[in-house]
């Protein structure tokens, strides 16, 4: 893990990374683009923040510098929930208001993490593994949605993308079955570019989009105007952010597992929290929602098996490269969704899995076990599985209740504290009733 290889091949995994990782930020800052209609030379500058701020947030928890990051192989990522928050925040009280919740939220990770250090101890194998499966699971409907689409939407499972997407897994399979060593360990990137071909080859691929544009881009320094900061506007996002530092606590567990590293929850995993925390104050003042420690490239990790911390700090370097260099950003983002989904599925099934072997070392075997994890499962998977369910309830509750990782982590949380450390009171026993005496009773033999 801190072994450090020669640059050029820590480059190429750091790419490899990256080209797995960039449709996340493209996507979210493309989707915050055309939710609160931006204009076109806004969008490129929010582009241009997301790649950089990514790379220095990874750099931050791949290296460590004092308290801040575990100095384990993560990269840090926009979008998810938080975007939605970002969103809903901005159409109901403006973008000076959003971005002052996302300022004040981070500061308000500064301020809890004491508090919720001294809670890790309510987070064993049993809670974090179950929080694993549930991430994994979303993940991979995320990927699967690169390839298929929305249900309802124009080209719904088109039969193009379908076969691109499972072209692309196919020639991953292929590359990590056939190559040994180097090229093995770069089978995901590999597939990703022979699905990017066979693209080009079908007429999927416009490479026209990547050649106008300008050379060199750099990020705007509050774009929106002056944060306007209101408490009440920036509650959901103070909420979710509890649920934010329950999830990096199972990623910061699950990653050292799978780079073999022995780590010290009480103080690796607010380190961890302090990294996106820091990321999200910065990049509040470049206009974008709340920074978080991606799981996502675990996946990689475990798939390649290579482990070194320095290949996800390359990663962070090449990032914030592609934040100035807009070529290249234009040149990723013509990369056919369909084939960053199928190598996304792959990558993101290998976190349900490493989920699933946590739970293996939760004692299973034992019934409450078992009962937390499945009610777990079920609360936290039902939001996925069953998009909309709770769209009756009021929008903040929902918002917070369509977040099935925080969900199915705090009922699991919830519960083994619930069946492990308390107990019911005592129980009255009743009072034993003298059986009659009878004339022929006989003493008992022993």
């Amino acid at each position: 893990m801190d072994q450090a290889r020669p640059l050029g091949r820590i480059l190429l995994f750091g790419v490899q990374h990256v080209l797995v990782m960039a449709a996340t930020p493209i996507s979210a800052i493309f989707l915050m683009s055309a939710t609160l209609k931006l204009d076109p030379r806004l969008t490129v500058n929010l582009l241009s923040a997301a790649f950089v701020l990514s790379g220095i947030g990874s750099l931050i928890q791949s290296l460590g510098p004092w308290k801040f990051g575990p100095r384990l192989p993560f990269v840090m990522l926009p979008g998810g929930a938080p975007l939605i928050l970002f969103l809903a925040i901005a159409e109901q009280h403006g973008l000076r208001t959003a971005t002052g919740a996302v300022i004040l939220t981070a500061a308000f990770y500064f301020v809890v993490l004491p508090v919720f250090s001294r809670l890790l101890v309510f987070f064993p194998a049993l809670v974090i593994g179950t929080m694993i499966v549930i991430v994994g699971v979303n993940l991979v409907k995320v990927g699967a949605v690169l390839v298929t689409g929305r249900p309802g939407e124009p080209g719904f499972a088109d039969p193009t993308h379908l076969a691109l997407g499972l072209a692309t897994i196919g020639f991953t399979v292929a590359f990590y079955r056939l190559f040994t060593g180097i090229l093995r360990q770069l089978a995901v990137m590999l597939g990703l570019v022979a699905g990017t071909a066979l693209a080009f080859a079908l007429g999927s691929v416009d490479l026209g989009r990547a050649a106008h544009g300008p050379l060199l881009n750099a990020p705007q320094l509050l774009p929106f105007g002056s944060p306007q900061f209101n408490l009440v506007a920036a509650l959901p996002l103070m909420l979710y952010s509890i649920a934010s530092m329950a999830e990096a606590t199972g990623q910061t567990v699950i990653n050292a597992e799978a780079v073999g590293k022995q780590i010290d929850r009480r103080t690796d995993v607010p380190k961890t929290i302090r990294g996106d925390a820091a990321a999200s104050l910065i990049g509040g003042f470049f206009g974008l929602p709340l920074m978080v420690t991606s799981g996502e490239n675990i996946g990689i990790v475990r798939v390649t098996g290579v482990r070194s911390r320095y290949v996800t700090a390359a990663a962070g370097a090449v990032l914030i490269l592609i934040g100035f260099l807009a070529p290249v950003t234009r040149l990723i983002a013509v990369v056919p969704s369909a084939v960053v989904g199928g190598t996304a599925m792959v990558v993101f099934a290998v976190i349900t899995v490493l989920g699933i072997q946590m739970l293996g070392r939760a004692d299973l075997d034992r019934h409450t076990n078992t009962f937390v994890c499945a009610v777990a499962l079920a609360l936290g998977l039902l939001p996925i599985l069953v998009p909309g369910v709770y769209a009756g309830f009021p929008p903040g509750v929902r918002i917070l209740l369509e977040s099935g990782v925080a969900v199915g982590a705090f009922t699991a949380a919830l519960l083994n504290v619930l069946f492990r450390h308390t107990r019911p009171g005592p129980a009255r026993k009743p009072t034993p009733v003298p059986e009659p005496a009878t004339a022929d009773a006989r003493p008992a033999h022993s």
